[in-house]
């Protein structure tokens, strides 16, 4: 009965409600996460600015972290779904039980690395030694941490999988709030609590992750939860892995291009102009993300309706459904757009009241948020090829956006009409690539509702 009103909804509801409807959880939980980056480098950049030079440097490594737990997530996520779609319970908890020992696995793996190799990572990226010591503090204890960091992300989706959607953004709620209460007395010293710096600020995200990790675990494990976990019973099957992972690994590379790229962009073209430049990179990166977010959540109801329109051959729903999308998504870019353009001075002050470090970024936003307008549309057309089962589209979009035009674009905007100018590779990659995509798309809807319409 269940499943039934689901369908009416999917094919039925008012597009544009129904859309918020699915999306408000997750856009909610997103904005969490985006608060807390931002917070989080606030109080940094008020320690110094070569502290969050170092935390930007860093920051990449995270983003690796994270795009393990996104791809293992996601895969998790759709293979739980799917296996309590079709009856198979006991299947779905020994999915549970796989992915979390395969999550201990990896937090062992990269804790060990942290503790042995963080310096020589961090020297990686800078000849800086001051950057280089701050880093290693920084991302030593966050990799040493890492389980905590997946658990939440990984277990989270379990819950996805069961379909409930509100427990993650309560457990991304805890951790944040006790990270941003915690950061200012470890990275200041504020009452009894020592002066620590960036190690203070990477202890506060490491034990707000193991508080909200902790209370998820509870939940798992509570005789609530619909999947009845029991990790001394686990049934080894390496289908469900293999499962797991074919879903799983294209978001996860699709994160770690983002990574590859920001690691690129660092220790190529910023790196080698100033820590100011560095810092600045890093602050862009965190203020984006409430830009982006929005239309990440918006995709999480986008897609259902979508795909169920497609598999029931409603062309005419499916092109509706666009339209509102498209229109939703390019008025929050467009939002974030006059907020970069009218604004940028006062948010980078938020950070630094570093004066080089405000004239750099107050020009750096101004130029990267031109490309605003149209990337909420670009997120939609990447987000329409997943939900008509094509996934390769968006990976390709994403490395010829990512990699193949801005890093070059970039670097040679510097090499040619001087630093300033490399801000404008945002835009100039985000046209090119929106135009390449939306010819994409438009050739594969046509065949699509060709066929829908036979």
């Amino acid at each position: 009965m269940q499943s039934a009103k689901k369908s009416d909804r999917l094919g039925q509801e008012a597009i544009i409600p129904l859309l918020f409807r699915l999306a408000i959880p997750s856009i909610i939980a997103m904005f969490i996460q985006s608060m807390y980056n931002v917070v989080d480098s606030i109080y940094v950049g008020r320690y110094s600015k070569e502290a969050l030079a170092a935390l930007s440097l860093a920051y990449p490594v995270q983003l690796i972290l994270i795009a393990i737990a996104v791809g293992t997530g996601v895969g998790t996520s759709t293979y739980i779904s799917r296996q309590l779609g079709q009856g198979n319970k006991d299947n779905a908890e020994n999915a549970a039980e796989h992915i979390l020992h395969i999550t201990a696995v990896y937090g062992i793996i990269v804790a060990l690395f942290g503790y042995f190799f963080s310096d020589i990572l961090m020297a990686w990226f800078t000849d800086d030694q001051q950057l280089i010591t701050m880093g290693t503090e920084y991302i030593r204890i966050i990799l040493i941490g890492a389980i905590a960091l997946f658990i939440p992300m990984i277990g989270n989706n379990i819950l996805r999988g069961e379909g409930n959607t509100f427990l993650p953004m309560i457990t991304m709620l805890i951790g944040s709030v006790i990270n941003i209460v915690l950061d200012p007395f470890l990275i200041f010293g504020i009452g009894f609590f020592p002066r620590m710096g960036v190690s203070g600020a990477a202890l506060a995200t490491v034990f707000s992750r193991v508080i909200s990790g902790s209370f998820l675990l509870f939940i798992l494990f509570s005789n609530k939860n619909e999947l009845k976990i029991n990790l001394r019973k686990m049934d080894f099957n390496l289908s469900i892995i293999k499962s797991i992972y074919i879903v799983g690994l294209p978001a996860m590379v699709m994160q770690l291009l983002a990574s590859a790229m920001l690691i690129a962009i660092n220790k190529f073209i910023l790196a080698p102009h100033s820590d100011v430049a560095i810092a600045v990179g890093g602050i862009y990166i965190r203020l984006q993300s409430f830009v982006f977010m929005p239309v990440f959540g918006l995709n999480q109801g986008y897609m259902p309706i979508m795909g169920y329109n497609f598999g029931h051959k409603n062309p005419e729903r499916m092109k509706k459904t666009m339209k509102a999308a498209f229109l939703i998504a390019t008025a929050f870019t467009l939002l974030g757009f006059l907020i970069f353009q009218l604004f940028p001075e006062q948010l980078i002050m938020a950070f630094s009241e570093d004066t080089d470090l405000i004239t750099m970024g107050t020009t750096a936003l101004k130029k990267i948020s031109l490309a605003f307008p149209i990337i909420g549309i670009s997120i939609i057309i990447s987000t329409t090829f997943q939900s008509l089962g094509s996934g390769l589209p968006s990976l390709l979009l994403s490395i010829i956006r990512q990699i193949i035009i801005l890093l070059p674009v970039m670097y040679y905007l510097g090499q040619w009409f001087g630093f300033n100018k490399i801000w404008y590779a945002f835009p100039l990659s985000e046209f090119i690539s929106l135009i390449l995509g939306a010819g994409w798309l438009y050739f594969r809807l046509k065949k699509v509702f060709s066929y829908l319409r036979e």
